[in-house]
């Protein structure tokens, strides 16, 4: 493995969905390491081939090694871990039975070799004053075994493997949890039968073949395909949806806006993911209306906070499956609330573990209650920030309870018009009008109070200060208001069209190729918006690019129908396009198949991408690729094209499965047409709909769009 005891030679490491595969050759002995966990049973494998290339015989030993920590932090685990050696299974078990979280629970390391040595010792493995570099037990010719409570915790399994010439083994090393030892014997057992690992892994690929290939997207640019065809997804459901855990952020928590807004994407490749998740956060939402902005399974303690964006995110998600899969009879799923104190008058937040409360209510219910929490509203008719809106960083801005949040009334906005026609059909008339005339009234507000001249403000404090004006010395221009102007359409359109050149002009950085959430960032002002500005200027939220409000942007251009500015943004915020060069990877210094949550702005670090993996913007990214430039939206049974494609594209293609039945579409863009067209299997159909038929037989799909130019 390249770390953390290096060899001398090169190494190839090559990921795939599910796996990743590390491959060496040193001092002639060339291995392969392939790792991956089961799609189902809590086990992950690491399979270790080695080969005996060295012209003579040779004799090595394999080691594989864990550190425990069974709870939250190691300093606070490591003196309650106690490990044991199963004689009867010959693998070694680790529990902590004073983690209250997880009672019972057990961990296990094992290997598919019935001779080995180990020690649970980590003082031992390691040596005094050495390292995982340079461990003093690599020098011995075996380990001590030893287990039991009181040492220093890890597991290490070292296997004796004698090569001939020419001679291949393999190894697989097998890291387990388990709810109780009866469950780990089971799964030790049923991964030492035959084939049983190759069987795993072959699951795990043709589970992420089928999943990511519902769609597939063949376009012009190939670094679009690229992370349409599976990266962007794969990082969505495997980081954000089940892991909830990255790199930079090792939490596990559920977010109650991160996943409702992660499952949007979904919706054309898993849609049961996404009711899955709506169900999931409505019961987590208290009675007042108000929800936990994040908790942490299984026993889900979290926090409850004054947060103003969070419970509006249950309406939105939903009204977005509504759209796509037209499964109203979502609306009448019975959910619980949860049940806890309500805030004090000067707290901002409590952590805590709520109790299920015994009412049960609709999922249209809970999502009404949100609405209805939402409308209060400060002395110049905008919502109330709370603790923060979508921008969790400026927690200051509102917290005694005047402050508005201009963003916050652009995304109201959109859920009143969404909620008209839902409560329509729930044969809820008075709560539409309700949507319809708060709707009117906060759109007058928007336009009366929050236009600054050349964009639309972010916010106003608690005293009446501006936030995100010309006036500012920090944060004269903040990106989402502008670009939820259009989004949202509560923007008068020639301010919103204004407002969006005005992002162009101050946020876009055309010489780094990113995109600035706001601009200048806060440093020395007498603005105390909260713990945004404790970030340095131009990392995170604090002046760089925060790639979710970058997306929007280019989600905003798209609507504005502006075709060659849309599509330079996507380019510019693309991490491919920040990585196909070495000197663009030593800037940018971050994985470029997965998108990143932030991108530095101000020098030195200038280009450099952040905080990788676990971001919710590569829904929003996924979402601009396929609905705002290639124009596919669903609605039910029926698929729609309106493309924002640039000029010189002439055509692509989207490969799209409906249930058991293909449909291979070719979108043709011509400007010598009078009009739009469909043609399915050779048959023009009468609108410019593709309907939707499960009938297990491919499609062959034409659609012919009439090229149009740029609104600028």
């Amino acid at each position: 493995m390249p770390y953390p005891a290096k060899g001398k030679s090169n190494y190839v490491t090559r990921h795939g969905f599910g796996y990743s595969v590390f491959e060496c050759e040193e001092d002639g002995i060339y291995s392969e390491v392939t790792i991956f966990v089961d799609r189902e049973a809590e086990i992950k494998f690491t399979s270790i081939k080695i080969f005996n290339c060295s012209g003579r015989a040779r004799t090595l030993t394999v080691t594989g090694y864990v550190e425990w920590v069974l709870d939250s932090l190691r300093t606070k685990s490591a003196m309650h871990i106690v490990t044991e050696f199963n004689a009867e299974q010959r693998t070694l078990i680790t529990r902590n039975p004073y983690n209250s979280e997880f009672p019972n629970r057990v961990a296990f390391f094992d290997v598919d070799n019935i001779k080995y040595n180990f020690t649970t010792d980590r003082n031992e493995f390691i040596g005094r004053n050495r390292t995982l570099q340079n461990p003093d037990s690599m020098k011995r010719l075996r380990l001590a075994g030893k287990h039991g409570a009181g040492y220093d915790p890890c597991t290490a399994i070292q296997v004796p493997v004698m090569l001939q010439v020419d001679e291949e083994r393999e190894l697989v090393f097998k890291l387990g949890a388990a709810t109780n030892l009866e469950h780990a014997n089971h799964l030790i057992n049923r991964f030492r039968i035959k084939d049983a690992v190759e069987n795993s892994l072959k699951n795990v690929r043709d589970y992420w073949q089928h999943t990511l290939g519902a769609v597939q997207i063949k376009t012009p640019d190939q670094s679009l395909n690229i992370l349409s065809n599976g990266w962007l997804l794969y990082q969505l459901i495997g980081c954000r949806l089940w892991g909830r855990s990255g790199f930079y952020q090792s939490g596990g928590a559920f977010g109650f806006r991160d996943q409702l807004q992660d499952v949007i994407a979904v919706m054309h490749v898993q849609p049961d993911l996404a009711r899955e998740q709506i169900l999931l956060a409505a019961s987590r939402q208290f009675k007042e209306g108000d929800v936990q902005h994040w908790w942490h399974p299984p026993q889900n303690r979290g926090v409850r906070t004054r947060c103003s964006d969070d419970l509006l995110w249950l309406p939105y998600t939903t009204s977005h499956y509504l759209n796509y899969t037209h499964d109203y009879d979502i609306l009448e799923n019975l959910t619980p609330f949860i049940e806890g104190r309500l805030l004090n008058a000067n707290e901002e937040s409590y952590y805590d573990l709520p109790i299920i409360s015994q009412q049960k209510t609709s999922l249209y219910d809970h999502c009404k209650r949100a609405i209805v929490k939402s409308l209060q509203f400060g002395e110049h008719g905008l919502p109330l920030m709370g603790s923060g809106d979508w921008n969790d960083g400026m927690n200051m801005v509102g917290i005694e309870g005047k402050g508005e949040s201009v963003w916050l009334a652009f995304f109201l906005y959109d859920i009143l018009n969404r909620f008209v026609s839902i409560s329509q059909r729930m044969k809820d008339e008075e709560f539409a009008e309700t949507c319809r005339q708060q709707a009117k009234q906060l759109k007058l507000n928007i336009n009366k109070t929050s236009w600054d001249g050349a964009w639309y403000k972010r916010a106003y404090f608690d005293d009446g200060g501006v936030l995100g004006s010309a006036s500012n010395s920090e944060c004269k221009i903040d990106s989402i208001s502008q670009s939820w102007s259009v989004l949202s359409g509560a923007g008068d359109p020639e301010r919103s069209q204004k407002a969006m050149e005005s992002a162009y002009e101050h946020l876009v950085d055309k010489k780094h190729s990113l995109i600035k959430l706001l601009e200048p960032p806060f440093n020395s002002s007498e603005f105390e918006p909260g713990y945004i500005k404790g970030y340095v200027p131009g990392v995170r939220e604090n002046g760089g690019q925060y790639s979710h409000a970058a997306v929007w942007m280019v989600m905003a251009a798209a609507r504005l129908k502006n075709n060659s500015r849309a599509y330079e943004l996507l380019k510019m915020i693309n991490p491919i396009n920040h990585g196909k060069t070495a000197g663009e990877v030593a800037v940018y210094k971050a994985e470029p198949y997965v998108i990143a949550a932030d991108v530095y702005g101000v020098s030195p670090h200038e280009g450099r991408g952040g905080w990788t993996w676990y971001t919710g913007s590569s829904s929003w990214m996924y979402q601009t690729i396929i609905t705002s430039i290639l124009g596919l939206t669903r609605e039910g049974e029926s698929l729609h094209i309106n493309p924002c494609v640039p000029a010189e594209w002439k055509s692509y293609e989207i490969d799209y499965r409906y249930k058991k039945t293909n449909y291979h579409i070719t979108v043709q863009l011509m400007d010598d047409i009078n009009e739009s067209g469909v043609v399915i299997d050779g048959n023009a159909q009468s609108e410019n709909i593709i309907h939707l038929v499960d009938d297990e037989v491919e499609h062959i799909v034409i659609v012919n769009i009439k090229m149009f130019t740029d609104k600028i």
